[in-house]
C-alpha cells in the first residue's frame, strides 16, 4: 500500500474511532492570508500571498487529528510541467503533560500531498514525517524523522529537522515569539544542511480574528531575509 493510502487510513481510522464520542472532544480551526508562505525559512509561493486554512478534532484524552492545506508554487516554478499548485497535510498525533507539572509532550505523524499531474519521471514531493515535541510553559521543540524520501529529494529518508520556539503573550491579546531550527537532507551536502530563524509579535481580537507580523531569515547563499504579514480568522 503506498504512503499516501496508508496516511488515508489512518486518518480514516482515528477519525471513526474517535466519533463514538463527539461530546469529549471540541473542533478548532482557522483561516489565514499570509504575503508569503514559508516553510522551515524557505519561501514555497516564490515570495507571493498565500490562502491557507486548516481543521483540528482534539479529543480530551489527548488524541488529535487534523488537516491542513496551502496554496503554493514551487512545485510549478521548478517545472513548468507540474501543475501542482496546492499543499494539503493531514495529521495525526497525541499530546499530554508529564503529571500535574508544567512539561508536555506531543507525538504524532504527518502526510504531506502535492495533488496535481506531473511528467514521466518526475519524483513526487508526497511526504510522511514522524514527530515528538517536548513543551515547558512558553517554551518547546520538536523533532521531525522523514520515514519517505523528503519532498522528492532522492534517496532523502531518514533527513531530520529540530525546531526550538519561544512563544509569550505580553499584554493582552499582545504574543510575541522566537524560533530557530535545523534542517537535515540525508544524502544532500551544503545546502542540504541549512538553519533558520525568526521573530515575531501577533495580536488577537475576541472576534477571533488575527493579525502578526515576522522576520525570517535563514543561512543559506542568498538574500533570504523576508517580513511576512498575516490574517486569520480562528473558529
Amino acid at each position: 500500500m503506498s504512503s499516501r493510502k496508508i496516511a488515508a487510513a489512518t486518518l480514516l481510522s482515528a477519525g471513526l474511532l474517535m466519533a463514538g464520542n463527539v461530546a469529549a472532544s471540541e473542533v478548532s480551526g482557522d483561516i489565514t492570508v499570509v504575503s508569503d508562505y514559508l516553510f522551515r525559512g524557505v519561501t514555497q509561493t516564490d515570495e507571493k500571498p498565500a490562502l491557507q486554512g486548516g481543521v483540528t478534532w482534539t479529543h480530551d484524552s489527548g488524541f488529535y487529528v487534523g488537516a491542513w492545506g496551502s496554496s503554493i508554487s514551487w512545485l510549478s516554478d521548478s517545472d513548468p510541467d507540474v501543475s501542482s499548485q496546492v499543499e494539503l497535510d493531514g495529521f495525526l498525533g497525541y499530546a499530554g503533560s508529564f503529571g500535574e507539572s508544567d512539561f508536555g509532550y506531543d507525538v504524532g505523524v504527518n502526510y504531506y500531498w502535492y495533488p496535481g499531474s506531473y511528467p514521466s519521471g518526475f519524483d513526487k514531493a508526497d511526504t510522511t514525517e514522524v514527530y515528538v515535541g517536548l513543551s515547558w510553559k512558553f517554551l518547546s521543540a520538536k523533532y521531525w524523522y522523514a520515514v519517505t524520501d523528503l519532498f522528492g529529494i532522492p534517496d532523502s529518508d531518514g533527513s531530520t529537522n529540530l525546531d526550538l520556539s519561544a512563544s509569550l503573550e505580553f499584554a493582552d491579546g499582545w504574543s510575541g515569539s522566537a524560533a530557530v531550527g535545523k534542517q537535515w537532507v540525508k544524502g544532500v551536502g551544503g545546502t542540504g544542511t541549512y538553519a533558520f530563524w525568526s521573530v515575531g509579535v501577533d495580536k488577537s481580537f475576541d472576534s477571533g480574528f488575527g493579525i502578526g507580523l515576522s522576520y525570517n531569515d535563514n543561512d543559506l547563499i542568498g538574500p533570504d531575509e523576508t517580513f511576512v504579514l498575516s490574517l486569520s480568522k480562528s473558529f
